[in-house]
């Protein structure tokens, strides 16, 4: 194990931790440059399991045997070993800015992205995020498309980042389980454009939105469409007017004791339980 013990809060190689934004994290222009941060031993395992490229950890002195065994069996892309950095808990709070509570975090490379095309050949169910930039909400949702069955997730171009750094945390690294891509690079490739592929590949697609023409969830469930994608949008404004015209059905939840509609997270979970199926 390469052991680095922080002297100075200044070293470069600890950028990604503390003075990198997640614009410059994500790296548009050289996607495969780009790196993300995974906190959390649990969160780490799965992103390891799915085949992460971790480039280094930073973790507190405690923590160092407890990972030990995962770190050593961790090459890095240099076919060497992972550098650890480490010190002691109030030196890491002035790095970060907070509290690591999980004790751990790892800097990995951000993968290539699949094509949506080819995404969607493997598919029958998948969940289309529409401009959701609550990574609260994004996270939970992929969390619950984990847990519930669902083939993919797709995010529109104005949708938040799924492995932004608190995205990653909720979803509890499940964002490395179910298979995710971008829908289009601009705002001009979504709805029209997104919508189509979505089309060709044989979908049917459902906006869940409350309008007059909703129908319910348990009609969708009735349809047993052979490929169905599941739209949402973002809390507030919901999903847009052209993005719901362009759908096959509209769909609402229905409630109970004057409840107008369920927060985005909750509203997926309710809806992939439906359809999705054992």
């Amino acid at each position: 194990m390469e052991l680095i013990r922080i002297e100075s809060l200044e070293d470069s190689r600890l950028d990604a931790y503390a003075r990198l934004t997640e614009a410059q994290l994500r790296n548009r222009l050289e996607p495969e440059k780009g790196i993300f941060i995974a906190e959390s031993p649990k969160v780490i395992d799965r992103a390891l399991a799915a085949g992460m490229q971790p480039l280094s950890f930073l973790m507190e002195e405690k923590w160092v045997e407890t990972m030990r065994p995962v770190v050593e069996s961790c090459t890095g892309e240099d076919g060497g070993s992972v550098p650890v950095f480490t010190g002691a808990r109030e030196v890491l709070e002035g790095l970060t800015g907070f509290t690591l509570t999980r004790g751990v975090l790892c800097a990995m490379r951000r993968p290539q992205l699949p094509d949506p095309a080819d995404l969607l050949a493997q598919a029958r169910r998948v969940a289309v995020l529409e401009g959701i930039v609550d990574h609260t909400n994004v996270g939970a949702i992929f969390r619950s498309a984990a847990a519930l069955g669902v083939d993919a997730v797709l995010v529109t171009p104005t949708c938040c980042d799924p492995l932004y750094r608190r995205a990653v945390r909720v979803s509890m690294g499940t964002v490395f389980q179910v298979p995710w891509t971008r829908i289009g690079q601009t705002v001009q490739d979504w709805p029209e454009a997104g919508m189509r592929l979505l089309h060709e590949c044989g979908f049917k697609t459902a906006a869940f939105a409350l309008t007059d023409q909703s129908i319910g969830l348990r009609e969708l469930e009735r349809m047993d469409c052979e490929k169905l994608a599941l739209v949402f949008g973002t809390e507030g404004d919901g999903l847009s007017q052209s993005t719901i015209a362009a759908c096959d059905y509209t769909v609402r939840i229905p409630m109970a004791h004057g409840v107008d509609s369920l927060n985005v997270a909750a509203a997926s979970a309710v809806a992939f339980y439906a359809v999705v199926g054992e």
